[in-house]
């Protein structure tokens, strides 16, 4: 199934530099570099360092983190969890269907259907089936969930609306399938459940379609640890979309239109940032989402506040980071919004420098891969 979402952009005329240059984000990545599947251990992987100030690199392992933070830095972690969001179904007349429930669970506003008694919702995702679907198709997964196509839009984005009876995360849960990025070239399997979700990812927050990677690696055993040694955790969210894996389409990076995604930041979060940026204690966050969530409610709210809504922030060389000092994250697909997101915070060139020995030096990439800090 594809991933992409359809994109609208206004076209700059001012000529582009390098930097603005959705080629000069292009990278040689063999195959074999691309992990399928984690390491044995979260924390055992190996992570790469990265020095703002001089691009300088140097390699550790992921457990060496408390030794490799600044005093008092404060981490933020995305606390959002993944659902096992695609799904397996049938149209009336037999023909297959694939559905990748891109609306978050947990942000489904359900109402109940006075004739059947069954909840439904409003909701949108990636639909594939062998004809391009009509408003009022039907598409049946299982005997107590199936949905109502409304509206078709491009690259088999699709709204509809969805029926269900009883407890949707428990229908997903017997039925649904853990959603691996396109480039994990094999079907999920049991492992999966555990090792494709943080372990501080909350219940309440499902919804994610994607896991914020970066997140992966933590074990309770190091955030113990990251405790003990006195640094802070914050934990915010925001429910990853496909717009993580859709291309940037365009050749001048400053016509891209970025997705929506959804993202939370509670009101202790927010004080907690805010006391560490007035204290200059360093705010690190642990993933692209977490940063795009905080620089996203900085754009979105004017401050560093309590916040629940959309943002559709595209961060590029450029961007004057107000909240985020550093990055905890993980090595990027060549030419993807997250590896422009990295350069805009330690520079492209010594960005592409650290991944082209990244490669040379045998780390693995993507979503179950290595590690990267940046300071």
């Amino acid at each position: 199934m594809s991933h992409d979402i359809p994109t609208t952009h206004a076209v700059f005329t001012v000529p582009a530099a390098p930097d603005d240059l959705l080629a000069s984000y292009h990278f040689d990545l063999p195959p074999e570099r691309i992990a399928s599947r984690p390491c044995e251990k979260r924390d055992a992987c190996k992570l790469m360092t990265v020095s703002r100030a001089t691009g300088a690199v140097a390699d550790a392992v992921f457990s060496d983190l408390p030794d490799l933070l600044p005093a008092g830095a404060l981490l933020v972690v995305n606390n959002t969890k993944v659902a096992p969001v695609r799904l397996f179904g049938h149209k009336p007349s037999g023909g297959a269907a694939e559905l990748l429930l891109t609306t978050p669970v947990a942000l489904l506003a359900p109402t109940v259907d006075p004739d059947t008694g069954w909840a439904v919702a409003p909701a949108s995702g990636l639909l594939r089936v062998s004809r391009p679907p009509k408003p009022g198709d039907r598409v049946d997964f299982a005997p107590d969930l199936r949905l109502t196509t409304t509206r078709r839009g491009q690259f088999g984005r699709t709204d509809f609306i969805l029926h269900w009876q009883g407890s949707l995360p428990d229908i997903l849960s017997r039925i649904g399938h853990v959603p691996l990025p396109p480039y994990i070239r094999r079907a999920d399997d049991a492992d999966d459940r555990k090792t494709y979700q943080t372990v501080y990812a909350r219940d309440d927050k499902l919804g994610s379609a994607a896991a914020p990677t970066a997140g992966l690696h933590f074990t309770e055993g190091l955030l113990t640890r990251l405790r003990e040694r006195g640094f802070g955790l914050a934990a915010v969210t925001c429910h990853v979309g496909i717009g993580t894996f859709s291309p940037v389409r365009v050749d001048d990076i400053r016509d891209h239109a970025m997705h929506k995604e959804w993202i939370e930041v509670p009101g202790e979060a927010a004080e907690a940032v805010r006391r560490a940026k007035a204290e200059g204690r360093p705010v690190v966050a642990v993933g692209t989402t977490a940063a795009r969530t905080l620089e996203g409610v900085v754009r979105e709210a004017g401050e560093m506040t309590a916040f629940a809504g959309e943002t559709d922030i595209f961060i590029r060389p450029g961007h004057a980071f107000k909240m985020v000092d550093g990055m905890v994250t993980n090595f990027h697909l060549p030419g993807s919004s997250l590896v422009i997101m990295l350069a805009a915070l330690v520079g492209r060139q010594p960005l592409l420098a650290a991944y082209a020995r990244a490669v040379a030096s045998g780390y693995r990439f993507f979503s179950y891969g290595d590690a990267m800090l940046v300071l």
